[in-house]
């Protein structure tokens, strides 16, 4: 038996947290009767669980990494009817869903699934999972500008943590450079903001890595699945790297 906020979350319908609060709402019941106890225990293949009124069907966990091109929303659906990161993976029958976001105008590695404990304990701010990213920026950043950004810089919404900084290369005829930056936090158009503050703004955004995940041998809108070993090494860096 297991945590019916855990159920819900795992059949890829919300987050574990949401879960609860839906809970709480008197949304959610169990073979005909609401249940707001956060302990209850249910078994997924013999309980009727609904959410909304809809049953919940819960499938077996799939994890896939896909590189998305630019101008894709981060997202399984757009009121405006632009491609969002689902529309690569149409010919797969379980529910995915994006772990975090990428920006529309960022390309780059973003995973897919529908196992919604997964994707949060990856996004959960306490963890610190790596990303990094290639950025096209405007003009050529001095080693005091690269610096700021290596020991933290000052945004709106605070400062951000120590992230790993490198010029790649400098075009000084176009006055471009190539930068490379890793860092663990996820805020909104963080990396975008991090050139800003230091006067140099980018161009063209792309993650090449999440973790130990690259995008080798794929092209813009190409997905894999991850193999198991990959999504328990995944766990596995979640919930030993608390900051």
């Amino acid at each position: 038996m297991e945590r019916l906020q855990k159920v819900i979350a795992q059949a890829g319908i919300t987050s574990r947290r949401k879960a609860e609060e839906l809970m709480i709402e008197g949304k959610v019941t169990v073979n005909g009767k609401v249940v707001r106890e956060l302990g209850v225990k249910v078994t997924p293949n013999k309980d009727k669980i609904e959410v909304n009124g809809v049953p919940i069907d819960r499938e077996e966990p799939v994890y896939y990494l896909l590189y998305k091109p630019s101008g894709v929303i981060s997202s399984v659906s757009d009121d405006k009817g632009r491609k969002v990161v689902t529309d690569f993976v149409q010919e797969i029958e379980q529910r995915l869903f994006p772990v975090g976001r990428l920006d529309y105008d960022t390309s780059g590695l973003i995973l897919l699934t529908n196992d919604g404990e997964f994707a949060n304990i990856l996004m959960h701010p306490k963890y610190k999972i790596e990303k990094t990213y290639v950025a096209k920026v405007k003009g050529i950043p001095s080693r005091d500008e690269l610096k700021k950004l290596q020991y933290g810089i000052m945004l709106e919404d605070g400062k951000t943590a120590p992230a790993k900084v490198k010029l790649m290369s400098m075009d000084k005829k176009k006055q471009t450079s190539i930068v490379r930056l890793t860092i663990h936090e996820g805020r909104n158009r963080q990396v975008r903001r991090m050139f800003d503050a230091i006067g140099h703004s980018v161009i063209k955004l792309k993650r090449e890595e999440y973790s130990f995940l690259n995008l080798r041998g794929l092209n813009p809108g190409d997905a894999r699945q991850l193999k198991p070993i990959e999504v328990k090494h995944l766990r596995e860096l979640a919930v030993t790297k608390p900051s």
